[in-house]
């Protein structure tokens, strides 16, 4: 068993022998009690870490004490970490084993950078990992999902998914290591123990191998998914561009072009990093070409999804902020405002000049009073673009513009007296330009 898990770590790279040190899961049960013994013999530094959850009375005491007892034996540093699992379960809304999950994780992590460790070792074996191929063929998980357990998965690695819960048993009875039956295990309750209870038996009686075969099936995909997300990439480059304003856009016709024959699929691909599921990307797929406008929110991280005329763009949610600022005169400082702004008041002679690119705007300084407002667009705004005698509302000139909405909420309007000056990056009010009897100019840089 030590030789195999040995060879196991070696050829999947796992870990390796030096001075930092490997936090294992042990919760004294026998994979990870096997787990922490093996490792130990191995010659690695291991760190205990035993997670009380509080979910079983007695029997979650009696595993802690236990685990303790079992890594003092064997000259391991411990540490535990008590849960009040059923608060969290009540304030986040996830189930009992998604709560202990994401507790235990997390606490995982934080001991991780604490230690500065190599590596955190949970005991999930081969069985562990035809279940969860099995439960996720269930869930109607993608190619991902049905390639089953890594060895390593971020900092986190599995030593054991060489080796059988069967293998695991024999060898601690035939080197008498102790350990603790979890009562949790044996009720068909959860998801994972009634698969394990009564269906791979099922299972067996077609085919004794079936967990075997569930691992070869997911090894067979995994060579798949590798090819297939080669294509994934090459996509990627060819249909997603990042705009300035750190939006990302995926162009459709582009999209329906390079992802023949299976252009919903591609898409769910490329918007998974972003946290929308296969049900959102599938009422995404289905709005490409209906009415501009529609948006589309993640399941998970904090981005959105715009259909805008021939384009995708998602956009990371920002927290709401103040979204007006004064500038109290000429000289104030500049620095705390959201975007770039320097002022320069100048003479208008003969040597000067007006900068005609986007980023610059000129006014006749008499009619510019301080202090000016920089704020966001809002219903109502109106404005003379320059070169125009009449007003405009601004959501026209942003339609004109061909602004998406994300762009109009990016924008934002220099205002004098209630009255728009300037449209940043875009239009000046006509009211307030350079004319042949202005004396003196106010520049406005936003670099």
């Amino acid at each position: 068993m030590i030789s195999v898990v040995r060879s196991f770590i070696e050829e999947k790279r796992l870990l390796t022998l030096s001075q930092q040190p490997v936090l294992v899961g042990l919760s004294g049960g026998s994979d990870s009690v096997a787990l922490l013994y093996i490792l130990v013999n191995l010659g690695y530094k291991c760190i205990a870490m035993h997670c009380n959850f509080h979910l079983r009375k007695q029997e979650s005491d009696r595993d802690e004490v236990f685990s303790r007892r079992i890594a003092a034996r064997w000259g391991v540093v411990f540490e535990k970490n008590d849960f009040d699992t059923m608060s969290f379960v009540s304030e986040h809304g996830f189930s009992i084993e998604m709560a202990a999950r994401e507790l235990r994780y997390r606490w995982f992590e934080e001991l991780r950078q604490q230690y500065d460790a190599q590596a955190i070792a949970v005991a999930h074996h081969r069985d562990d990992n035809a279940e969860t191929i099995l439960l996720n063929l269930i869930r109607g998980a993608g190619i991902h999902g049905l390639c089953g357990m890594k060895p390593v998965n971020g900092h986190v690695i599995r030593p054991l998914l060489c080796v059988s819960k069967a293998e695991i048993l024999t060898f601690l009875a035939e080197n008498n290591i102790p350990f603790t039956d979890d009562s949790s295990n044996f009720s068909d309750t959860f998801k994972r123990n009634f698969l394990r209870i009564n269906v791979l038996p099922l299972m067996k009686e077609l085919n004794p191998a079936v967990s075997d075969a569930l691992i070869r099936a997911a090894e067979h995909l995994t060579d798949v998914e590798a090819v297939f997300m080669l294509t994934v990439e090459d996509v990627r480059k060819k249909v997603v561009q990042q705009t300035d304003n750190q939006d990302t856009v995926l162009s459709i016709p582009d999209l329906l072009k390079h992802c023949l024959p299976a252009p919903k699929t591609m898409l769910y691909e490329l918007l998974k990093p972003y946290g929308f599921n296969s049900a959102v990307t599938d009422n995404i797929f289905d709005a490409l070409n209906g009415e501009t406008g529609k948006m589309f929110y993640a399941t998970e991280n904090n981005y959105r999804l715009l259909v805008d005329r021939n384009r995708l763009i998602i956009s990371k949610l920002c927290e709401e902020s103040e979204d007006t600022f004064i500038i109290p005169s000429a000289t104030a400082d500049c620095s705390a405002l959201p975007v770039r702004l320097s002022i320069t008041e100048m003479p208008v002679n003969e040597n000067f000049k007006i900068d005609t690119s986007l980023s610059v705007a000129t006014f006749d300084r008499d009619k510019i009073n301080f202090p000016l407002v920089l704020r966001h667009w809002r219903c109502g705004d109106r404005f003379v673009p320059f070169g125009m005698k009449g007003s405009k509302k601004v959501s026209d000139f942003f339609t004109d513009c061909k602004l998406s909405l994300f762009d109009k909420e990016k924008t934002w309007l220099l205002c004098s007296n209630d009255k728009i000056i300037w449209i940043l990056g875009l239009r000046i009010d006509n009211r307030f330009r350079i004319t042949k009897s202005t004396k003196n100019a106010i520049v406005i840089n936003n670099f």
